[in-house]
């Protein structure tokens, strides 16, 4: 059962109510995800408004109301308001004039059902009235959301062709809100996912995290690779990675670990540095998403023996990455500090041992025993440097 929009604690901002005031009730309307997920109960953060105000006319009432307003998207129609509870994207009414699969030329529009059929999914397509809440809805998205159905805006090939993108963000809706499958958008994911290599890396990726972040994609990304989907964003993957991700997944919810879509990529690509390479360049990731990705790919079956030596050698994180992705416990990692080796060299030279070599040499030794005997304090470290410094190699009485 849908819940009552004006539950939502969204609708109750203080920000809205004077965004209505500045731009007129009968101009607005609420729309897409905060529509959605306020009718599911789930929380809401951002506020994405419609109009049949043009953009100038837009940002003439807001000044006027002493709204500041950021240029976001001006050349699609976008105008950011920033309120006092958060920002808020108000777009004039669009209407497709041409699309190639990857950028679409638009004409603003004054119906709002217009609007709505540009959309992607029926879900997705639902406009709340910001006094009364009463919601219109065109293409059935109402019903949609009641039965857990991700269901494309007329016919799903059409609107896949339009934009290619729309393959994975189906799987990424599919997976968050869908119940039963659609069986006209499955078979025209799978019909034109060889399109997906006309687009950006950097649009690929953001979909691909985004799904992965999920609580539970594997079923989906499962499914992605059956119909032939997942082997054009990520030919590396096989069946066995993609069971790897599903006990990566089932580890990390037995041990309270919040998911990580770059850990859950790892799972999905053999444990090869150079494979983990091509693929974050291929897919654009970040210096730190690169870092994590080639880490993960350098576990081994070693990695289990000390995961407290593991992190204090990596990082906490980088070493979850790799005790989760072989399936051994790692919350002793969750609320753990790195400890401080607490020798400096300044302290053996005080000893008599000349800067150099000598003393580099000395500090590992000490630090290798350190951490095998799990971190113990300075009086003890001070006796491991005493019982080095006696030894043959470093006697100078």
């Amino acid at each position: 059962m849908l819940r009552d929009l004006a539950d939502a604690d969204w609708t109750r901002r203080d920000g809205l109510a004077a965004l209505t005031a500045a731009l007129g009730a009968d101009n607005i309307r609420w729309v897409g995800g905060a529509v959605r997920d306020g009718l599911l109960g789930v929380p809401v953060h951002d506020v994405d408004c419609a109009t049949v105000l043009l953009p100038e006319d837009v940002i003439a009432a807001c000044k006027r109301a002493g709204m500041r307003t950021v240029p976001t998207g001006i050349e699609h129609g976008t105008v950011t308001a920033i309120l006092t509870d958060g920002p808020v994207e108000i777009t004039t009414l669009r209407r497709d004039v041409a699309t190639d699969g990857r950028r679409a030329t638009i004409a603003f529009a004054q119906d709002w059902r217009d609007d709505a059929a540009r959309r992607d999914f029926t879900i997705n397509a639902l406009y709340a009235h910001p006094e009364t809440l009463v919601i219109q809805d065109y293409f059935g998205g109402l019903d949609d959301l009641r039965e857990g159905r991700v269901r494309f805006i007329g016919d799903a090939q059409q609107r896949i062709a339009e934009d290619h993108l729309r393959i994975l963000r189906y799987y990424r809706f599919q997976t968050r809100f869908g119940a039963a499958l659609d069986v006209e958008a499955e078979e025209a994911c799978a019909n034109l996912a060889h399109t997906l290599k006309g687009l950006s890396r950097e649009r690929i990726a953001a979909e691909l995290l985004n799904l992965l972040a999920l609580p539970h994609p594997g079923a989906t990304v499962a499914r992605m690779r059956m119909r032939g989907v997942l082997g054009v964003i990520l030919p590396e993957t096989c069946p066995a990675h993609v069971s790897a991700l599903e006990r990566l997944i089932a580890a990390e919810s037995a041990q309270g670990v919040a998911p990580d879509p770059v850990r859950r990529l790892a799972a999905l690509l053999p444990p090869s540095p150079e494979v983990a390479e091509t693929v974050a360049a291929r897919l654009r990731l970040s210096k730190a998403q690169r870092t994590r990705l080639v880490n993960a790919a350098e576990r081994s079956d070693s990695d289990s023996a000390d995961p407290k030596a593991l992190a204090y050698r990596l990082s906490p994180e980088l070493a979850m990455d790799r005790l989760l992705l072989a399936g051994v416990d790692a919350r002793m990692l969750k609320d753990w500090s790195v400890p401080v080796f607490p020798l400096k060299g300044g302290a053996i030279v005080a000893r008599g041992i000349t800067a150099g070599p000598d003393v580099a040499r000395l500090l590992r030794t000490i630090e290798a025993r350190w951490l095998a005997e799990g971190f113990p304090g300075a009086d003890r470290v001070n006796q491991m440097l005493a019982e080095e410094l006696g030894t043959s190699a470093f006697n100078f009485d």
